[in-house]
Order: C-alpha cells, then sequence, then structure tokens
C-alpha cells in the first residue's frame, strides 16, 4: 500500500464528512427558515398548531443543505475561489441561490407532472412575487454561510473548528511588523 492510497479516505470516512456537513448546514438553514416562519406567523396573527409550518422550515432546510452538497460535489464556484473570501463568498452565495431556484422549479415540474398537468402549468401557477421574496431570502441567509464555508475552506478544516468551537485560553496573535 502506497501513501497516495493511505492518505485516501474511506467510504465510511466520506460518508461521515458528508453527514457531518449535511448535520451543519441543515441545522444553520433551520435556524434561520423557522424564524422566517416564526416571523410570518407573527405578521398574519396566525394561531393554531404551527408544527406544519415548522415542518416545512425543517424539511426545506434538510433539501436545501442537500442541493448545496450537491452543488459543491459538482464543483460549483470553485472557479472563483483565487478570489478574497469576499467575493468568493458573494459569487457562491448567488450561485447556489440560482441553483436552489432551478431544484424549485424542477421540484414544481415534477409534482405537476405527477398531478396529471404540464411543465406550463408548473410556470403558470408560480407566483413570481412569492419566488422573488424567497430568492432573496435564500441568498441573504446564503451570504454568511458560504462566508463561513470559505473561512473554513481557506484556513482548513482543523483550524477552523479549533478557533470556532475549542474551550480554554486563545493563544496571542503574532503581529508581523
Amino acid at each position: 500500500m502506497n501513501a497516495e492510497n493511505s492518505a485516501k479516505p474511506s467510504l465510511k470516512q466520506k460518508a461521515k464528512h458528508e453527514t457531518v456537513q449535511m448535520i451543519g448546514i441543515s441545522l444553520y438553514l433551520a435556524f434561520f427558515f423557522c424564524a422566517l416562519a416564526t416571523y410570518t406567523r407573527l405578521l398574519t396573527n396566525e394561531s393554531g398548531p404551527s408544527s406544519l409550518t415548522y415542518g416545512f422550515a425543517l424539511i426545506n432546510a434538510l433539501v436545501f443543505a442537500k442541493v448545496i452538497l450537491i452543488g459543491e460535489y459538482v464543483r460549483l464556484g470553485k472557479r472563483h475561489e483565487s478570489k478574497p473570501l469576499f467575493f468568493s463568498a458573494l459569487y457562491k452565495a448567488f450561485l447556489f441561490t440560482l441553483f436552489v431556484l432551478a431544484f424549485h422549479f424542477v421540484e414544481e415540474m415534477v409534482k405537476q407532472l405527477l398531478h396529471g398537468g404540464n411543465v406550463a402549468t408548473a410556470f403558470r401557477e408560480t407566483r413570481m412575487s412569492e419566488l422573488l421574496a424567497r430568492t432573496i431570502v435564500v441568498f441573504s441567509v446564503f451570504i454568511p454561510l458560504f462566508a463561513f464555508r470559505e473561512l473554513r475552506r481557506v484556513m482548513g478544516e482543523d483550524k477552523f473548528c479549533d478557533l470556532f468551537f475549542r474551550m480554554g485560553p486563545r493563544p496571542e496573535p503574532i503581529l508581523q511588523s
């Protein structure tokens, strides 16, 4: 066995890493989507059981997380990783928002086809104002998400986790003159 094969992660390690990524992204998105659901319920004076509203928020968080991981798997946005982190994160937030939007359209088309409709019906029944509002919210939520993901990419996963999740005193930064 050569050194190249020993450094290559096993299928079990890849699955564990993917699961951790899925859970992390889902929790981040679930926080925002549940907050948005609460805001909407309060704004509309909606009362009654809200488990369905929060259930949809959690399902959307899981679906969006999987779409993000698929996008990363196909290397979406890799071309601009050499740019400053701000631009790379903003570009990826925009690109992944469009990717999620595309998945939304595909989902709507599949629903229409399963219910005996056609693709034209899916487009006709899409409320553009609602879609635009949803797209703006998703983009706004994606900006800090991709900023942190880009920071983690540049710093390395271990240093990033140490910085954000390690207990105890932090070493003093070394100032360069």
